[in-house]
């Protein structure tokens, strides 16, 4: 449902860590105007060094953060951005440089350029590969970049994992923030329209952020929270629903057939 909210932790928590006071305050701080530093500096895929600015190439910026290694929420999220790129049409989607920043400094070259070659391969559009940058970098860049944008995130030791929002920021050519898209499912339509919008060096107002799902692990009572449970039990029924549906459809055709 579209009232309902998105924000999904990609994370496992633990309560020595992590507890839901923490989990609530994980989200986008929406800035739209406020300048990023495009002279940050960064590791691209090949391990070479690279300032934001390079990347954006003089073009508009769709930015997203997280970390290569996150078990679910940043492959949903490029899912998303691959899918609603691919329903542009190639010369909209030219308009703009793609950066993924990974959050977790311990991430490498080798990581980043793992992921570039499986997004790539799903894109299908090789001419577009030089746009389309995976970083990685120290610690003090990364916290800088996502203060500047608004992007909480949380590390937990015991479970090795971040929670963090799921959203891409647009970025003005010269980098000054203009538009924030939430959630991992993207309309070609916002995109598009965020791109144009950044192109023309122009700042969206706020947008509303939608909360779909909060959800975290426990290793310590090895069990889900209540959050996750009502998914789990939630998307149990759609599929006892959908499967009947189904067998109605067939049992109904089959009447009509005879």
């Amino acid at each position: 449902m579209k009232s309902l909210a998105i924000l999904l932790l990609a994370a496992f928590a633990c309560e020595a860590q992590v507890n839901d006071n923490t989990l609530r305050d994980i989200q986008f701080d929406q800035k739209p105007g406020t300048q990023v530093d495009m002279t940050l500096r960064f590791a691209d895929e090949t391990g070479k060094s690279a300032a934001l600015a390079d990347c954006a190439a003089g073009r508009p910026v769709v930015l997203a953060l997280g970390y290569y290694e996150c078990p679910m929420l940043c492959t949903m999220e490029l899912n998303g951005l691959v899918a609603a790129m691919q329903d542009l049409k190639p010369q909209a989607a030219d308009r703009a440089s793609v950066i993924f920043v990974s959050i977790n400094p311990a991430e490498g070259a080798n990581l980043a350029a793992a992921k570039k070659a499986s997004y790539m391969k799903l894109y299908a559009r090789k001419e577009a590969a030089g746009q389309w940058h995976f970083l990685t970098g120290p610690p003090d860049s990364i916290k800088r970049l996502a203060d500047t944008v608004g992007f909480r995130y949380v590390y937990d030791p015991a479970s090795r994992q971040f929670a963090h929002p799921s959203g891409l920021v647009v970025l003005t050519p010269e980098g000054r923030i203009s538009r924030y898209l939430f959630g991992v499912n993207y309309a070609a339509k916002d995109l598009d329209n965020a791109i144009k919008l950044a192109a023309a060096r122009q700042s969206g107002g706020m947008v509303q952020q939608f909360v779909y799902l909060c959800f975290y692990y426990s290793p310590i009572h090895g069990k889900y929270g209540a959050a996750i449970m009502t998914a789990v039990r939630a998307g149990g029924i759609l599929t006892m629903a959908g499967l009947a549906g189904t067998i109605w459809a067939v049992q109904r055709r089959r009447k009509e057939a005879v």
